[in-house]
């Protein structure tokens, strides 16, 4: 992992990114507050609804418009954090924040892969009725989503104090 840190921060990525001036770490910073905001801002909506809260929406209705911004978020905290990373990368090599973050990060992102493929979320985001123990197995997904996300935020910011 130490020689991928290192390639990534003396990548011709770094070199132009160091090259825009004092601001830009600041502004890709930003970015990634605000994709980090979006992200979990739709996330927290659309588990907190398939915990069972909100009954009255239906979650297609609920996933309308969260899953699409928690893309958008996803997409813009990643490609950010990347960029922010090739400045120092090198130093998050002994930070256990790090390690813990991007592997859970990976694990967020097969678990949206899981629930999608769900046969409970699919009637769930068709309008159908619940079958079985689809409430059940929605909330299960919900509750796992919650604490893999809150997980990377957290590792996130520990980064910072480590």
């Amino acid at each position: 992992m130490v020689e991928i840190l290192a390639w990534l921060e003396a990548s011709a990525l770094a070199d132009t990114l160091r090259g825009l001036g004092i601001w830009t770490y600041g502004i890709l910073n930003l970015a990634h507050i605000l994709g980090i905001a979006t992200l979990f801002g739709a996330i927290v909506l659309l588990d907190l609804r398939l915990l069972g809260l909100w009954r009255d929406i239906p979650v297609a209705v609920m996933a309308r418009p969260t899953v699409p911004l928690a893309a958008i978020g996803f997409v813009l905290a990643v490609t950010s954090g990347i960029m922010m990373l090739s400045f120092n990368a090198s130093e998050y090599h002994a930070n256990p924040f790090f390690y813990i973050k991007i592997p859970v990060v990976l694990v967020g992102m097969i678990n949206v892969a899981i629930i999608s493929r769900l046969p409970a979320w699919r009637r769930a985001i068709a309008g159908q009725d619940a079958q079985g123990n689809d409430r059940g197995i929605l909330a299960i997904a919900g509750a796992v989503s919650l604490l893999i996300w809150l997980t990377v935020i957290v590792c996130g910011r520990m980064i910072g104090y480590w």
